[in-house]
């Protein structure tokens, strides 16, 4: 059976912040050394399926030079697969993407040539570790039209998902999209076995209806059940996280430094490649204080800094006696003497200037700072627990002294200034 990966990587992941301001979601850093997209392709490669579409759409620049070639995953194949980046083209009958399932059927020329048996989609954004071929397995097994895979989620998060019920033979019976009383727990994780012929049926199917949002999960998936196609679930039972929310990036990070870590990066049978720079090794000076953390190549720990229970990405820099806790700093950033940084989240090449602050720990509340790509904070500025600077903002945007929780302070320059 041939079987060609398609992975969706165009959301603009507004609820990201500044996070997305310059990147599509699926090339954000993750575990200091990662991007996001990372997940799916090396989740493929490990599955040895080596033949990969990439389908892009919201600021791909990023992600197309993360991957380029492919060789770090091993796909820079010019006839065996490969991976290959699409992105939207203007023709009489195309434009932007409206829907995942508008971004598969603009592409199915592409998608099924050379007739691949099954089409695999996959989302960009999500953090776990999955063998698909076990999943193809079932497929086959189950002589299925189309297979979901699927996820117990706690019942009070259910009304965030897909949620589906089966029969006793794990066959689809019924889906509701992101329900406000769920009927079950047993939640779609956005990946999909089809077989070629039926996706091509519906996909035009849905082209052609009006009413429809051109969504998996709102559109197609209930028109096949109610065309009767056989439709099973796949159970996985690891771990899984689907990024779109800053608590949600956030908490992904946290919970790689739990005992054991609730997603093992370590695990040799399953690596997860990536296009890492040649970085120096991490150098912690005198009186330093590591605790509980994740430190990337390159990163200068000075003396009396502490870096407590946070990920920090390759070239960060902390400076003496700065402090940095349950917080996320990612390339090439700097805090300056004295600074402390609390349950934030700072882009890359952010400046924190000496004995400012930024975010605090407030008990029973999650409130998260956020610092935009290339920002500088002034000396003696307090950005407070859930506020958000934006990306580019120098000392000269500051007005005062403090940012206060809720609000957004972006730059005032125009971008051609930037």
């Amino acid at each position: 059976m041939k079987t060609r990966a398609v992975i969706l990587a165009g959301g603009e992941g507004t609820r990201l912040g500044v996070l997305t301001a310059k990147r599509t979601k699926p090339a954000l850093a993750f575990a200091g050394k990662y991007r996001i997209i990372d997940f799916a392709l090396s989740n493929c490669v490990n599955s040895n399926l080596f033949d990969i579409m990439i389908i892009a759409q919201y600021r791909p620049h990023s992600l197309i030079e993360h991957i380029g070639a492919g060789g770090p995953w091993d796909l820079n194949r010019d006839f065996t697969g490969g991976v290959r980046i699409y992105t939207p083209y203007k023709a009489s009958t195309s434009g932007w993407f409206n829907g995942t399932a508008d971004a598969v059927q603009q592409n199915f020329g592409f998608i099924k040539h050379n007739n691949p048996d099954t089409i695999l989609i996959l989302s960009g954004d999500h953090i776990y570790t999955m063998d698909y071929a076990a999943m193809l397995r079932f497929h086959q097994e189950k002589n299925a039209d189309v297979t979901i895979a699927t996820i117990q989620v706690p019942r009070e998060e259910a009304s965030r998902f897909g949620i589906m019920e089966m029969d006793e033979n794990n066959r689809v019976i019924s889906f509701v999209e992101k329900p406000q009383i769920p009927p079950g727990n047993m939640a779609n994780m956005g990946v999909y076995i089809f077989n070629t012929p039926v996706l091509d049926d519906i996909l035009w199917e849905d082209h052609e209806d009006g009413r429809s949002t051109h969504d998996f999960g709102k559109d197609i998936i209930p028109k096949l059940i109610a065309a009767d196609h056989n439709i099973f679930a796949y159970p996985y039972d690891g771990y899984w996280v689907d990024i779109g929310t800053i608590n949600s990036y956030w908490q992904a990070h946290m919970d790689l430094l739990d005992h054991p870590p609730a997603l093992d990066l370590y695990n040799r049978s399953w690596i997860i490649h990536t296009r890492t720079e040649e970085r120096p090794p991490v150098f912690i000076d005198t009186n330093a204080e590591i605790t509980n953390s994740l430190i990337s190549d390159g990163c200068i720990i000075e003396d009396g800094a502490k870096v407590i229970h946070s990920i920090l990405s390759p070239g960060v820099r902390i400076k003496s006696n700065a402090v940095v806790r349950e917080s996320i700093i990612l390339t090439d950033s700097v805090i300056n003497n004295g600074a402390i940084v609390e349950r934030a989240i700072l882009d890359k090449k952010v400046i924190i200037s000496s004995k400012t602050r930024v975010g605090s720990m407030i008990k029973n509340k999650l409130l998260i700072s956020m610092i935009g790509k290339g920002t500088v904070i002034p000396d003696g500025v307090i950005i407070e627990a859930g506020a958000m600077v934006g990306t580019d903002v120098n000392p000269f945007d500051f007005t005062t002294n403090i940012v206060k929780a809720g609000e957004y302070l972006e730059t005032k320059r125009l971008p051609n200034e930037l």
